[in-house]
């Protein structure tokens, strides 16, 4: 190209429009934000990669949302079918709170565990997903006790054995509720936390022969162990009230702590509750993971070695090999399990990924029923 050329092209550029500023201007690691900041540092990368006591040492690219960028909530009905409230039989003053689509024609029953802090429609995205590919399947998600509208007598009792109990009990009592005359083949999902639950479901045998196998999704005991070192730091550098739902669903997106606008639409409102306090911003977490901190340990001690001894089939899914421990590296060589590493998410990889996660669910649900072989000759005759 000429000099003459070179010119006439920068007096052409010059000439054109400027281009508007992105909604989120990223600049040396910090998201600005009209209302709140995020700074993206070595130790804390990403905010959702310390929630529910993740890995903190992945820096992760921004997650693009497939939904418009809306911040008004969107209802459970979107994607259940029924929110059932469900009473204990151990004790009087508990009500179990769970989001139930039934499944039809012996299609299977994908039971949903949330991480600590969230709620059972942290899985509403990620239900509708799967009932596409498998319209026949039922999803359970449950509110775990301190979590969603469950309420119990006990809301701060959330020790492993205690949660563990809590989920075979919504789950027999789903099966009275319903009438159903069998339990449904049944594989059993958990995130951060509810992986640890539905690891120890698993582990002791709670729910019989009807478990085809358990998912568990971005948690490993090596990574989830160090991240609680870190826990204390996020909680306190994270909003503790927005002025209103909107609100929160914005920062949740802004700081990608959910990556997919439609997730946080349908999650984040049940993870808020408003206060009478006469104050701007009434809105505060209805969890307070502070108090949770005595049951961090015993959440994720022993749990690479659960997942691998436990019966059934197994799936990890993360969102960076970087999480995985030594035992947990071995045990994938072994081909004890299925791994699935699902890239540009962060920690709620359900959330900024539900098609992903639901196409690989129904994947390893296929895989894990039993055989049907033709029958032989002789019969057909």
């Amino acid at each position: 190209m000429s000099d003459l050329q070179r010119d006439f092209l920068r007096a052409k550029l010059a000439k054109l429009p400027r281009m508007p500023p992105t909604h989120l201007q990223e600049s040396s690691g910090i998201i600005e934000d009209d209302e709140y900041d995020y700074e993206a540092t070595d130790e804390f990368p990403d905010s959702s990669s310390v929630s529910s006591a993740s890995s903190t040492s992945t820096i992760r690219a921004p997650y693009q949302p497939k939904a418009p960028n809306t911040h008004t909530p969107i209802p459970w009905q979107a994607h259940f079918s029924r929110h059932l409230h469900l009473p204990s039989r151990s004790s009087p003053t508990t009500v179990f709170s769970a989001y139930l689509t039934s499944p039809t024609s012996g299609g299977p029953l994908f039971i949903t565990h949330h991480g600590a802090g969230s709620s059972g429609l942290s899985f509403a995205c990620l239900a509708s997903e799967i009932r596409k590919i498998i319209p026949s399947a039922g999803i359970l998600s449950l509110d775990a006790r301190g979590h969603g509208e469950t309420v119990t007598g006990n809301d701060e009792d959330l020790s492993l054995t205690t949660l563990s109990n809590d989920l075979v009990e919504v789950v027999e009592a789903t099966r009275a509720a319903c009438g159903w005359e069998h339990m449904p083949d049944l594989i059993l999902v958990g995130h951060s936390l509810g992986g640890a639950v539905v690891t120890e479901v698993a582990k002791i045998g709670a729910l019989g022969k009807a478990v085809q196998g358990y998912a568990v999704l971005d948690v490993v005991e090596g990574s989830a162990i160090d991240a609680l070192q870190s826990m204390q730091t996020y909680l306190s550098t994270r909003p503790s009230s927005f002025p209103s739902v909107a609100a929160g669903i914005e920062w949740h997106i802004r700081s990608r702590t959910i990556r997919y606008s439609a997730s946080a639409c349908a999650s984040v409102p049940a993870l808020l509750i408003e206060t009478a306090d006469g104050s701007p911003r009434p809105w505060r977490w209805r969890t307070d993971l502070v108090k949770t901190q005595p049951f961090w340990e015993g959440w994720f001690v022993g749990l690479s070695k659960k997942f691998l001894e436990a019966k059934g089939g197994k799936l990890l899914i993360l969102a960076g090999t970087d999480r995985l421990d030594r035992e947990l590296m071995i045990g994938q060589m072994q081909g004890k399990y299925q791994l699935l590493v699902i890239p540009e998410v962060g920690h709620f990889v359900h959330e900024d990924a539900p098609e992903k996660v639901a196409s690989s669910l129904v994947e390893f649900h296929k895989r894990q029923a039993p055989l049907v072989l033709p029958p032989k000759v002789g019969q057909m005759m």
